[in-house]
């Protein structure tokens, strides 16, 4: 079917079917730029998404737990999705709608074009019928005027009272206009013959050839509309096989949740390395009661001169052992002697191995420096071998640093590693050897064994008052003496307030929780930091272990 035949009087209709196609086109490039401006805020709102709930970490607080590592893995694979939704808005925004509003500005301009070809066939068309139906007129007006003319002739042709003179001048008229009319004739005949000529070439030569370019280009674009519609549909496609990858690797983080491994991270991250509290043993009170020799007991030792010696003081000062409240907040300490023995184990190690990490740096910075310099020395021409040796000092000195540090840290390492070894070994054979655990609390809320302390009564709980306090109506042994480096305010409770260079009684060692425990001279007990004050142990005290 063609447009130029069966469609040879539907100019009009033409013209508004050829502007509905370019008005759909446009419309469809409208849709896509509002689909693409959708995934584009889907991207965005994801990669928001993305940052809200991965935020920057320092490295010691790099997520351990696999249920957490597995978290972060799908954000990474969830990111790396929003990035394929923004390869489709930028696939679909090129290929699609560029190239849409590209065509429809070339359909619009191509349009344009035939119409206006259209317009002017028509508009000589009608040029051609004005100028026939002008001479039409003129040759009717002529004969008309040629009939009138031969009426007034003949009428005074028959006329006896016409003169002469008028009867010629009348036929004279007559063969005028009968010349004009016959003029008008052929200029008629000219005209119609030309104007025939004309419409035919019209209706069967120009209009054709102008509505079957409308209609090349009406298919053209109705072809390039199933081709966008395909391209579209690539463009999603295209990006298939990268979301699925994202998607299993989802799946395959969410496969690597192990429920064990995070239990045993729990233990790793939290364990103290205390041992876990023993028995109390019975506090017998009856022991200051006046008794018999019959009674076959050995009585309480008299304190001479009724004052108490202010090193087996009874002190009936309560003191806060942390069971149920809040332990007092240690200060941080270089030497992290303020962090349960495992904890501060972890830490050392930890901190040793980035300190070897940093000495490896600063290492191969010194092997790259001398060499530069063999160069440097070999080929004058290259650079000043004098220029490198502030750079080489400076790298040694700070390995010197590393090295100083490294030792230090060793030194504390060795030093915890020995007491909890030590007091592993030293529980084990209190165990064997009396037969009934002793324990304490320490300021860290756990309990230790205290194994030096043979003749101390563990304290007893207030069997009228359930306020997690202790009273300990037999005192603890001293054990050694120690002067205060610094002053400590103690405002926790359970710790105890001292003065610089203030001197105390030890009644209890520091079980490598960071705290020790003594009593003033007053016999007011309670904690103070170990590293606070410089401790001299007494050798072969009473209910004291020898240390060496």
């Amino acid at each position: 079917m063609s447009w130029g035949t069966d469609l040879w009087d539907q100019f009009e209709n033409l013209d508004k079917h050829s502007q509905w196609g370019i008005d759909f086109l446009e419309r469809y490039a409208k849709f896509v730029k509002e689909r693409l401006e959708i995934e584009q805020t889907y991207a965005k709102q994801l990669r928001s998404l993305v940052k809200k709930y991965c935020p920057k970490r320092s490295k010691e607080d790099e997520p351990r737990f696999t249920s957490c590592l597995s978290f972060y893995s799908i954000l990474n694979e969830l990111n790396d999705y929003a990035g394929q939704r923004e390869v489709v808005a930028e696939e679909m925004g090129h290929r699609v709608y560029g190239e849409l509003m590209r065509y429809s500005q070339d359909l619009k301009a191509e349009r344009k074009h035939h119409l206006q070809e259209g317009r002017k066939a028509q508009q000589y068309l009608d040029q051609c019928w004005k100028h026939m139906d002008n001479s039409k007129k003129k040759f009717e007006r002529e004969c008309k005027e040629a009939e009138k003319s031969q009426l007034i002739y003949e009428r005074l042709d028959n006329d006896i009272n016409a003169t002469k003179s008028e009867v010629e001048k009348a036929k004279s008229q007559l063969y005028l206009r009968q010349h004009m009319a016959e003029e008008s004739k052929n200029e008629y005949a000219a005209q119609l013959q030309n104007f025939n000529s004309e419409q035919w070439k019209h209706f069967n030569v120009a209009i054709p050839q102008i509505f079957k370019n409308l209609q090349d280009m009406d298919e053209r674009r109705t072809v390039k509309l199933g081709e966008m519609y395909r391209c579209f549909a690539e463009v999603e496609r295209r990006v298939i096989p990268i979301i699925s990858k994202c998607l299993e690797g989802m799946v395959t983080a969410a496969k690597n949740v192990n429920e064990r491994r995070d239990s045993g991270i729990v233990v790793e991250s939290f364990k103290s390395g205390f041992e876990p509290p023993g028995d109390f043993p019975f506090e017998d009170f009856s022991q200051n009661i006046q008794r018999t020799g019959s009674d076959g007991t050995i009585g309480t030792p008299k304190m001479e001169g009724g004052k108490p010696d202010p090193k087996h003081a009874v002190s009936r000062t309560k003191n806060k052992l942390w069971l149920f409240g809040k332990k007092p907040k240690a200060p941080t300490l270089e030497d992290l002697s303020h962090l349960p023995p495992e904890q501060r184990r972890k830490k050392l190690q930890h901190r040793i191995d980035e300190l070897n990490k940093e000495l490896q740096k600063e290492m191969d910075q010194r092997d790259a420096l001398n060499k530069m310099k063999d160069v440097y020395e070999k080929n004058p021409q290259m650079g000043d071998p004098g220029s490198l040796q502030p750079k080489i000092s400076e790298t040694i000195c700070n390995m010197e640093k590393l090295r100083s540090e490294i030792h230090k840290n060793e030194s504390w390492l060795a030093e915890v590693e020995g007491k909890h070894g030590s007091r592993s070994e030293r529980r084990a054979s209190a165990d064997v050897n009396h037969h009934a655990p002793h324990g304490r609390e320490s300021p860290e809320g756990s309990y230790t064994d205290d194994h030096s302390q043979e003749h101390r009564s563990p304290p007893q709980p207030d069997p009228h008052e359930f306020d997690d306090e202790f009273d300990d109506d037999d005192p603890l042994p001293v054990i050694g003496h120690c002067k205060a480096l610094y002053s400590f305010d103690g405002s926790n409770e359970g710790t105890l307030v001292m003065k610089e260079n203030e001197v105390l009684y030890v009644i209890e060692e520091d079980k490598g929780d960071g705290w020790t425990r003594v009593r003033k001279q007053g016999g007011e007990e309670g904690y103070v930091p170990t590293s606070y004050v410089e401790i001299t142990l007494e050798k072969n005290s009473k209910g004291a272990v020898t240390y060496i």
